[in-house]
């Protein structure tokens, strides 16, 4: 799955059919390369986190979760690997040499485990597992 694909996908509950918000972030741990959560958006109450543990499914038109209560408010890891500042999408890339290898057009994951399984650049992908670190100026890669 890729994270251009999936981002605004509705979470719907299934044992009561309401949607609960729509996906606005992916939260990633660079140190275990997957997504650890998901930030969203239009949800009914205070937490806006959906754990990954919480999802029962992610499929090609919505994440599905057991119950509408599943939303958390961000922990201080999710504080900590959220915003602006470690959005993968359109960020430069620099391998740990310093060089420079383009810039991450789009996020490739594995819809069951969130491990994500590569970044797609501009000429090229990396494969997910090389991930070291996201930061406010680049996200960096090992060489």
């Amino acid at each position: 799955m890729l994270f251009s694909d999936t981002k605004s996908h509705k979470v719907v509950a299934t044992d009561s059919a309401e949607t609960v918000g729509k996906v606005a972030e992916f939260v990633v741990d660079p140190a275990e390369h997957r997504i650890i959560a998901l930030g969203l958006s239009k949800t009914p109450g205070d937490g806006n986190i959906l754990p990954w543990s919480s999802i029962k499914g992610f499929g090609a038109d919505a994440v599905t979760v057991t119950q509408a209560d599943t939303l958390v408010v961000p922990d201080a890891q999710v504080t900590a690997l959220s915003g602006k500042n470690k959005v993968l999408l359109k960020k430069r890339v620099l391998d740990t040499t310093g060089l420079g290898r383009g810039s991450v057009r789009d996020v490739e994951f594995d819809g069951t485990t969130g491990v994500i399984t590569s970044l797609v650049l501009d000429a090229e992908s990396i494969p997910g597992d090389r991930l070291v670190g996201i930061g406010s100026y680049a996200v960096i890669v090992q060489a």
